[in-house]
């Protein structure tokens, strides 16, 4: 008979959008020195970013084509830190299918300059302004009678922030209160009841949580939304709050091999969205076409326009997933399997991962991305209008690339029914 391993759980979790916080319990980020003389030791930043978005990009075609029709979203950037982070306690090829997973070339990067890219990562995230809330926290949640690898838990503390909790797994229902309130409370309430099933064998789980509130450069007028309608399919229509603004000056391109047209909507802070809106019939096309290399191109050839007319729906849409079908598809197979390594955490190789779940919440309104009732200033229209008149209206299914201006991507979003929440 197979062998039985106990089981880990990764608990992955975020919500619509605060500083990013992955700190000791003295108020500082581990590791290594973050000065200039890190650029020798740390992987290329941009090849950095584009692993990130490759995997993103990855997934994001896994859950489309799972998830037919429906909305889809989910934070690629908080997947891939878990992920990261429990490579830490990998070897062999469990280690090595995580890595490549996560899109790295391993014959170029080693282990040591992925955790390193992604300690400065969370670092460099801390720099945030005021005007832009992110914080992400990861934590172990460790069976009260497993004893950790003191080197393990370092490495834990140093690159990726993660707090140790001790928690009674055969006690379901304490070990559940204790995840999910930790959950609660770091998305400031957003994300509730995470985990709602746990095997009481359960040795460890790992959870990362992220949350981001963020507002427009030039916000919406709140008395300008009214009611209109979304066309969900060309039989089906629902109505929904539509969000106007007249003579909006901002990064736009319309991709004519894609059949799509891109415009990006800036927060205040080192964020923005860019919103997708594929011509009728041409979702599926624009998905199939994702890649590091279209994100730079659509990057690279956006041109600041005058837009006459911006019709935009606001929304609140959530994703619950459990990942462990899309993850092996990913090359993720051994640490699902008893023939999974993860000695770097025990020193036995005695766990394998039972689950990855993923929750995800986002809202758009006219003040900004957010998760959080907040104030927006206002802007002023500018006055007169020059160049070509153009109307974009998000009345059909579009998709979102949340992402910060170091191009890692915060959230993937695709809106096929704003009122589907």
């Amino acid at each position: 008979m197979a062998r039985m391993l106990p089981v880990l759980a990764l608990g992955l979790l975020v919500t619509g959008f605060c500083p990013m916080v992955l700190c000791h319990s003295d108020g500082t980020l581990g590791g290594m020195n973050q000065t200039e003389g890190d650029h020798q030791t740390r992987m290329d930043e941009l090849r950095f970013a584009d692993s990130n978005t490759d995997f993103a990009f990855s997934l994001y075609k896994k859950l489309a084509w799972n998830n037919p029709g429906k909305n889809v979203v989910f934070s690629p950037i908080s997947i891939s830190v878990a992920l990261a982070f429990l490579s830490l306690g990998a070897r062999g090829t469990t280690q090595t299918e995580i890595l490549n997973g996560l899109k790295f070339n391993l014959t170029e990067t080693s282990e040591a300059e992925i955790h390193q890219a992604f300690q400065h990562l969370l670092y460099v995230s801390n720099q945030f302004d005021a005007h832009l809330e992110l914080s992400m926290s990861t934590a172990m949640f460790v069976n009260e009678a497993l004893d950790l690898l003191a080197g393990f838990q370092e490495e834990a503390k140093a690159l990726y922030g993660a707090e140790t909790i001790k928690a009674n797994f055969p006690d379901v229902a304490a070990a559940k209160n204790l995840i999910n309130d930790y959950v609660e409370k770091k998305t400031h309430g957003k994300i509730q009841d995470l985990i709602s099933s746990l095997d009481p064998e359960t040795m460890i789980i790992l959870v990362n949580a992220i949350f981001f509130k963020a507002h427009w450069q030039s916000p919406f007028d709140p008395h300008d939304t009214i009611k209109s309608k979304f066309h969900v399919s060309k039989t089906k229509t629902v109505n929904v709050p539509m969000m106007e603004t007249e003579d909006l000056a901002t990064p736009y391109f319309r991709d004519p091999e894609l059949s799509c047209t891109v415009l990006e909507l800036k927060y205040t802070g080192n964020a923005s969205t860019l919103f997708i809106l594929p011509d009728e019939g041409k979702v599926e096309a624009v998905e199939a076409r994702l890649s590091p290399e279209t994100l730079r191109r659509w990057r690279e050839s956006l041109r600041t326009s005058m837009i006459h007319e911006l019709y935009l729906p606001k929304f609140s849409i959530s994703g619950s997933y459990d990942l462990n079908k899309e993850l092996p598809q990913m090359g993720m197979r051994s640490i699902f399997s008893n023939q999974a390594d993860l000695s770097g955490i025990t020193g036995v190789k005695d766990m394998k991962v039972s689950q990855v779940v993923h929750k995800a919440l986002l809202s758009v309104g006219e003040k900004g991305t957010e998760a959080a009732a907040a104030t927006g200033v206002k802007m002023i229209p500018l006055s007169g209008r020059w160049g070509q008149l153009r109307t974009v209206n998000f009345n059909r299914p579009f998709l979102m690339v949340t992402l910060t201006n170091s191009r890692h991507i915060l959230f993937l979003t695709r809106v096929c029914n704003p009122k589907q929440a």
